[in-house]
């Protein structure tokens, strides 16, 4: 008969690993498909932006990371690095999946970590100006932009990952500078790239005027 307790023993015993200081979880734009639960220990989330690697986040026991790979399937977005002995449960998205059918309260605590992280990112755009924001976006573009081929501004070849590495931040905040950049016309979305109409009044940005 089975004893209460034995299926989290299961999963430890089954999906346990070992991080020692210093060594990386996985590197930024690598592909992913597994999800990382602290157990004990500290990691550290970094991404690459001009000039070095910028610290995103220090994780800590409870802590979950890598899931935007496994529920998006998207490349990994930042480059998560063990800071001293670490212990994390490795789980794919089929075993979490089957956790969070099996035990609820595992997508609870999962759904409410997610609001959380997502209203502290908001928290964080609300006491940013709005030219905080365009500024460093603005110098990307301009960085990146080439004349378009078909005639008439500047093509941008990248996209919203790439532009907030460049710009060094956020996706959440190079998306709302990017909606504003949209809105007032300095920037248009032709065929899914970018085009700049006229790149002397984008750059007037970097002098915060419009």
């Amino acid at each position: 008969m089975r004893r209460k307790g034995d299926t989290a023993f299961e999963v430890r015993s089954a999906y346990g690993r070992s991080l020692e200081p210093g060594e990386t979880v996985f590197d930024e734009g690598e592909p992913g498909d597994h999800l990382y639960v602290i157990q004990s220990g500290e990691v550290e989330l970094t991404r690459e932006v001009s000039g070095g690697q910028r610290v995103v986040a220090h994780l800590g026991a409870g802590d979950f990371f890598g899931e935007l790979s496994v529920v998006l399937g998207q490349p990994r977005t930042t480059r998560a690095v063990a800071v001293k002995q670490t212990r994390v449960l490795e789980l794919d998205a089929e075993t979490l999946e089957a956790m969070c059918m099996a035990q609820p309260e595992i997508a609870i605590r999962m759904i409410r970590i997610l609001v959380s992280r997502l209203i502290e990112a908001e928290r964080r755009l609300s006491m940013l100006g709005v030219d905080d924001l365009l500024r460093p976006v603005v110098r990307a573009i301009v960085r990146g932009a080439e004349p378009s081929q078909a005639g008439g501004g500047f093509r941008v070849a990248t996209n919203l990952r790439r532009l907030a590495e460049q710009a060094g931040l956020s996706m959440l905040e190079a998306h709302r500078a990017l909606h504003r950049l949209l809105e007032r016309e300095l920037l248009q979305l032709v065929d899914d790239a970018l085009v700049v109409p006229d790149p002397e009044k984008l750059s007037a940005c970097l002098d915060g005027a419009d």
